[in-house]
């Protein structure tokens, strides 16, 4: 069983950053991948960011590629999100969550087995 509790959301301007974190806890997280979705009021789940437990591969939903930058530290066993030129369509409540390595599909929430309780992020016009 792994714990995922998320940090950091707030209140920003549109053009701002934020920094998220999320802290896991459990059974080591260092083999799992690892990623951030977001949902908004009356929307469904999207993903956002993933990362590979090494650290080495990352993905990214097209409409955060280059404003958006996700990091893991296995030693640590938290994962983060650095959100800079932020937009007001980027508000919503943020999750983390994370997956075991086998079947993982970095962008699909159905591919996850543990999700944090959310954060969130508002980011003002």
């Amino acid at each position: 069983q792994v714990q995922l509790v998320e940090s950091g959301g707030g209140l920003v301007q549109a053009g701002g950053s934020l920094r998220l974190s999320c802290a896991a806890s459990g059974r080591t997280s260092s083999s799992y991948g690892m990623g951030w979705f977001r949902q908004a009021p009356g929307k469904e789940r999207e993903f956002v960011a993933a990362i590979t437990w090494s650290g080495s591969s990352t993905y990214y939903a097209d409409s955060v590629k280059g404003r958006f930058t996700i990091s893991r530290d296995n030693a640590q066993d938290t994962v983060d999100l650095q959100m800079n030129s932020l937009k007001p369509e980027d508000t919503a409540v943020y999750y983390c969550a994370a997956a075991r390595l086998v079947g993982w599909a970095p962008s699909r929430p159905s591919r996850y087995n543990y999700w944090g309780q959310g954060t969130q992020v508002t980011v003002s016009s």
